[in-house]
């Protein structure tokens, strides 16, 4: 059974380009309509296509089961997906702890998160100098609700909440 445990970071500034492993850019498109539900996305990352179920289960843990699909099909079927979302992906390596930073583009800039993987909710990790607030848990900060509600939609009200702290 495959897990994935994460956590989830808003960023306050660009420290964390001197940890740059690698970069790449991603496509995601969303079939699933609600964020209780299955949520099943396909990702095109450098001509390569994954299919993926995630659902969550408890805090930061969700079930995550992962299958390649051919790029002549991938790409047929990403081309029709309306729920979608675009970033590019910059690879960390901090205090030998591997990283992710999203900065989203399309209809979600300027948002920047930062994810770290964890192999269990108890580990302890040592949260580096560019990071803001966790927002882990945060549906409204899932991709899948990003394809659905874009950052950029969002009023002040609702943004003041997350980027005033």
């Amino acid at each position: 059974m495959a897990f994935e445990i994460e956590r989830r970071f808003l960023i306050k500034n660009d420290e964390w380009k001197n940890f740059i492993t690698k970069k790449t850019f991603i496509e995601q498109g969303y079939f699933s309509t609600h964020p209780n539900e299955w949520i099943i996305r396909l990702r095109a990352e450098n001509k390569k296509y994954k299919l993926t179920l995630k659902k969550p289960l408890k805090n930061f843990t969700s079930y995550e089961f992962e299958y390649k699909i051919p790029s002549s099909e991938g790409e047929i079927i990403i081309s029709q997906l309306n729920n979608k979302i675009y970033k590019e992906r910059f690879y960390l390596l901090i205090n030998q702890k591997y990283w992710v930073v999203d900065i989203f583009k399309d209809k979600n800039i300027p948002l920047e998160i930062a994810e770290i993987e964890l192999n269990n909710e108890d580990e302890i990790i040592q949260v580096p100098n560019f990071i803001s607030k966790e927002i882990t848990g945060e549906k409204i900060f899932s991709n899948f609700q990003l394809a659905k509600s874009p950052f950029s939609s969002w009023g002040k009200e609702r943004l003041s909440k997350y980027l005033n702290n």
